[in-house]
């Protein structure tokens, strides 16, 4: 590759990076192997000597090479290094009630406790966010807004916040009007108004196995029941079992996280989620698509969306900007299509309408146009972090450990061996002031007992650096 190649849109360092990072990552250069020295990466490019420098302080990093004295640089880490990724139990091909209030209650009481190295919260750290800049969106609002933001907002959601969620929209190829869009109190809220609007307690409801906890405490609440379809996270959501639930069962919503799932960390192939429409649509079920983290992806082009292939209005698409930008602020919506009427009225009644000071803050926010901007920086931070994170995990846990390589948000699925429990690997690690949240949590079925989900959201420091290590003494102990 040459200088000519480069566009004048990227740095020159980034792209020479990106380009020994696919070296790195296609075997071309393996671990172990002598980099060219940086006069050397400069002649082959045509670029400066410090413009080399930043291409390999860049790598660095990442933690995939690292420099040696006296010798130069080295490549240093490559996912190839994991030999398998974490196993797909079998899903309960059954429909149960659920019930997991009393594990997830074991669980909250101390996952946010402000002295713990947290790898359990699924959220980014605040570090990672435009703080200043959001203040003065909200700064804004409050000297502008005729009666600072004290009235309710219209039921619906705020107008202007409801035009930039419609344009954000044009990165997964959806042609959104802002009526129809409803904003909610985060993204749970959106995925429970949309459950609402199509079940009624005593329905069943397909969702994934592993999911979210989060999603199987809604269900349990709206008194639905569940059939756990099996999903991994190279294709997501097993078609094939699906396809055999609707013939067995009277679905009446299917609940799927086509882009980054959580715990898993995959994101479905764009034909894959067509087909997933294509098969609900067909047996008239609403899909329910949970869309949270569809703007925190690694590659160059964002994932499309279920929502991108409905052209029948029967998915409901639910996001938020909870993972991205402003947990707190509790900014969610849904695009439920021709369930519109339904769940407008349903989020009427449940809270008359979201708060108006942190809508108007977002919508000054997105409009002003530094969304993308922060992104941009998010999603490069991100990927480092899981970088670091997984070679913490070779260097410290025992050799048989299982993890996902997620190509977007922030958490690592981490199957260990059968004989840790991972509650009572959790009980011993908060001993050390470190949380982490037990597989069995992810499945209303109870599996994945020696599974654990850890959140990288946290940028790599001494105190994760300690935590890793001392999760890793702890599961070489329970092992013997």
């Amino acid at each position: 590759m040459k200088r000519s190649d480069f566009t004048s849109d990227d740095h020159l360092y980034i792209q020479v990076a990106e380009g020994l990072e696919k070296m790195i990552a296609d075997d071309v250069l393996k671990i172990g192997d002598k980099l060219p020295s940086v006069r050397l990466l400069s002649d082959e490019y045509g670029i400066s000597m410090g413009t080399a420098f930043q291409a390999y302080y860049h790598l660095e990093g990442k933690g995939l090479i690292e420099s040696r004295p006296k010798s130069g640089y080295y490549v240093r880490f490559n996912h190839k290094r994991f030999r398998d990724l974490p196993k797909t139990l079998p899903a309960a091909s059954i429909s149960h009630d659920v019930s997991v209030k009393e594990m997830i209650g074991s669980i909250y009481h101390d996952i946010a406790a402000p002295s713990t190295i947290n790898f359990a919260l699924a959220v980014p750290d605040p570090s990672l966010m435009p703080i200043a800049k959001i203040n003065k969106s909200v700064m804004h609002v409050l000297r502008n807004h005729k009666y600072s933001c004290l009235n309710y907002e219209h039921s619906q959601g705020n107008p202007e916040l409801r035009a930039q969620v419609a344009r954000l929209a044009f990165n997964w190829g959806g042609k959104i009007k802002p009526d129809e869009v409803i904003i909610t109190a985060g993204c749970l809220e959106a995925v429970m108004v949309c459950l609402r609007a199509v079940t009624k307690p005593g329905d069943t409801v397909a969702v994934e196995s592993p999911n979210y906890f989060g999603l199987f405490q809604t269900i349990e609440g709206l008194g639905l029941k569940a059939v756990e379809i099996e999903s991994s996270p190279v294709n997501g959501m097993d078609l094939g079992g699906l396809e055999r639930a609707i013939k067995k069962y009277s679905l009446k919503a299917c609940v799927a996280t086509p882009n980054f799932n959580n715990p898993l960390g995959g994101s479905m192939p764009d034909e894959n989620k067509k087909r997933l429409v294509e098969l609900t649509t067909k047996n008239n079920i609403p899909l329910i698509e949970d869309d949270i983290y569809g703007e925190l992806y690694f590659g160059k082009h964002r994932p499309r969306t279920c929502k991108h292939y409905d052209t029948k209005g029967m998915v409901m698409h639910c996001s938020s900007l909870s993972k991205s930008l402003s947990p707190g602020y509790r900014i969610g919506w849904a695009m439920p299509g021709k369930f519109m009427d339904r769940v407008r009225q349903i989020k009427r009644m449940q809270n008359i309408s979201s708060p108006t000071l942190t809508q108007a803050a977002m919508a000054h926010f997105l409009q002003n146009g530094r969304y993308e901007y922060h992104l941009k920086n998010m999603r490069k931070a991100l990927y480092t972090q899981s970088l670091r994170y997984m070679q913490a995990i070779i260097q410290y846990f025992p050799d048989d450990t299982k993890v996902s390589r997620p190509n977007g948000g922030f958490i690592l699925w981490v199957e260990l061996n059968k004989k840790v429990n991972a509650f009572k690997l959790r009980a011993e690690a908060m001993k050390h002031g470190i949380s982490i949240v037990p597989g069995k949590l992810f499945s209303a079925s109870g599996n994945y007992d020696n599974f654990i989900r850890i959140s990288y959201g946290k940028p790599w420091d001494n105190d994760a650096d300690y935590g890793m290590m001392m999760l890793g003494k702890i599961i070489k102990k329970m092992i013997g």
